[in-house]
């Protein structure tokens, strides 16, 4: 196909080159058009972004005409149900297994046993930890996924365009521990040191109700607090609800990340000031390619990343009319690949 995907400023990252093969052996695991059948398995389809990861798999699957099964957690924190989600699939047929974990290890099993069939493992948006996956002979033939790190440096950035005077500033992260999280903080962290006083970080859970209370909490304690970043969309319309309560929107900035529609939406109506928007849609897209290239015995790019687009008041609409796809351009590594 060769063609050229639509996302602002995104770019791919290929970090290195690893040869993957046909999926499978013979015709096991592949449909009769020779691409791979395919199986994913996401985390909690009670959340909007995985809901676009699942959409965008199954998307081009019928694009493709590929034979796909997505499975996933109860929810975002069910590690032990995901990881037998895996286990019941890695004894079918498939070709190619799609991953997107709720840790960094709780899959680690299922991808080993994969690994060990010779089956093609496609990590998706939440990295396999590296060390844990090598000494299980189980590294992913390629990880697609944001760069969270600059995911919340640009947060960062706009932070400081919309506080050019200084100021206090908080941020609300998801569950203690999580690498996502942790990255995004990380990001945010680095680009506003030395302008701006970051006064207090809180784990929230990834819960817009707790982000509420945690957020309710600061701005208690903090009555001068100028700003919020907060680590996801859920939690930040949680935290805008708890500005908008104090009577203080547009005063105190809220910037989130992740680009669901309803943040989105609150971005045009001024109750949050940015979104840094990932598109899981193009990531569960790209997974999909991802197999069907590696049907076609075709090399992989080892990491790509996905697109990230900074959405505000000024360009809201035209965010809300591409969703759940970015509205700029963006490279696509596997659509060469697939031809």
């Amino acid at each position: 196909m060769g063609r050229t995907r639509r996302c602002i400023a995104a770019g791919s990252t290929v970090a290195a080159l690893v040869l993957v093969s046909a999926c499978g052996s013979g015709d096991e695991g592949t449909t009769a058009g020779g691409d791979a059948k395919v199986a994913a398995v996401i985390k909690g389809l009670d959340n909007p972004f995985f809901q676009s990861m699942e959409a965008g798999i199954n998307d081009q699957a019928k694009t493709s005409g590929t034979t796909v099964t997505v499975q996933a957690a109860n929810s975002i924190s069910d590690t032990t149900g995901q990881a037998d989600k895996l286990t019941g699939l890695a004894g079918q047929d498939f070709g190619c297994y799609i991953v997107n974990p709720i840790s960094g290890t709780n899959l680690i099993q299922g991808i080993a046993q994969l690994a060990a069939q010779k089956k093609t493992i496609v990590n998706i948006d939440s990295p396999v930890d590296a060390e844990a996956a090598k000494a299980a002979n189980a590294t992913p033939a390629t990880y697609i996924g944001t760069n969270n790190v600059s995911a919340g440096q640009k947060a960062g950035e706009q932070m400081l365009t919309l506080l050019p005077g200084g100021g206090k500033v908080a941020a609300i992260g998801g569950t203690a521990g999580d690498v996502t999280s942790g990255a995004r903080v990380e990001g945010f962290t680095t680009a506003v040191t030395g302008k701006l006083e970051l006064v207090q970080t809180v784990a929230a859970n990834w819960e817009r109700q707790e982000a509420l209370t945690q957020a309710t909490n600061i701005l208690r304690a903090q009555p001068d607090l100028a700003g919020f970043f907060v680590a996801n969309d859920d939690m930040g319309l949680g935290v805008a609800r708890a500005v908008a309560t104090a009577g203080k929107t547009g005063q105190v900035k809220v910037i989130s990340v992740d680009g669901i529609k309803d943040a989105l939406e609150a971005v045009k109506a001024g109750q949050v000031d940015a979104v840094v928007a990932q598109y899981p849609y193009a990531i569960g897209q790209m997974g999909m390619e991802a197999c069907q290239a590696a049907a076609k015995g075709a090399t992989l790019p080892a990491s790509v990343e996905a697109p990230v687009e900074v959405v505000t008041k000024e360009n809201a609409d035209k965010a809300l009319a591409a969703t759940p796809k970015p509205f700029g351009e963006y490279a696509d590594p596997f659509t060469s690949l697939i031809g």
